[in-house]
């Protein structure tokens, strides 16, 4: 069966279709939505069957960790079992926005959203739609990114229709992302830092954010 695709505005989200996409992360569905980035697959990460669906959804290897979504410093508290400095001077820095941050995971987050390597990928997206999702959610999300594995990002509602449309239940448009770059991958432990990938913000804006 097709997805169904709602059109909705990027700044002033219609709550209704807010409140259905919540309702089928509810229900351990996975749905499209837009970030501020690309468009992504959002789910329950509490929820093994709905993680489990992403995967298969994805064809993406069960040992690659889904990024997490939140909406507040205090959520990613919640996920993570430590939260160095360099995390937080980055999450006031870049937050919300395109920076993902890697930290040793909380063990009420399943394993496997982890990839089994017992940390998880943080980003607070700078996102109205995305973060009206967290919040009728009443918590965080999936938001790795809308595509199949290994096939090109989807920055709009049709291109993800084009990739995925036939294994969603549900596509929510808001149109072009605009952006054109994922976001900054920074990994962080007790032993420092260092850049997985480097996205939207560079190096140096990292080096100079940590430096303060």
């Amino acid at each position: 069966m097709r997805a169904e695709l709602l059109r909705v505005s990027c700044d002033s989200p219609d709550p209704n279709a807010i409140r259905y996409a919540a309702e089928l992360i509810h229900a351990g569905q996975v749905v499209g939505i837009p970030t501020d980035t690309f468009y992504g697959l959002a789910t329950d990460p509490f929820n093994l069957s709905a993680v489990e669906q992403i995967y298969r959804v994805k064809g993406r290897p069960d040992n690659r960790a889904l990024p997490i979504l939140v909406n507040s410093l205090k959520q990613a508290e919640t996920l993570s079992r430590h939260l160095p400095p360099e995390f937080m001077k980055l999450a006031e820095k870049f937050w919300p926005g395109a920076m993902t941050l890697v930290v040793e995971a909380s063990r009420r987050l399943p394993l496997k959203v982890t990839g089994h390597t017992g940390r998880v990928a943080l980003r607070w997206p700078n996102s109205r739609v995305a973060c009206a999702i967290i919040e009728q959610a009443e918590g965080p999300i999936t938001g790795t990114s809308a595509n199949l594995s290994g096939s090109p990002s989807c920055s709009s509602g049709d291109e993800l229709m084009e990739q995925l449309g036939d294994r969603l239940p549900l596509v929510l448009d808001a149109g072009e992302t605009g952006v054109g770059l994922a976001s900054t991958i920074v990994g962080l432990s007790a032993d420092g830092w260092h850049i997985i990938r480097e996205g939207l913000f560079p190096e140096s804006e990292i080096r100079e954010a940590l430096a303060k």
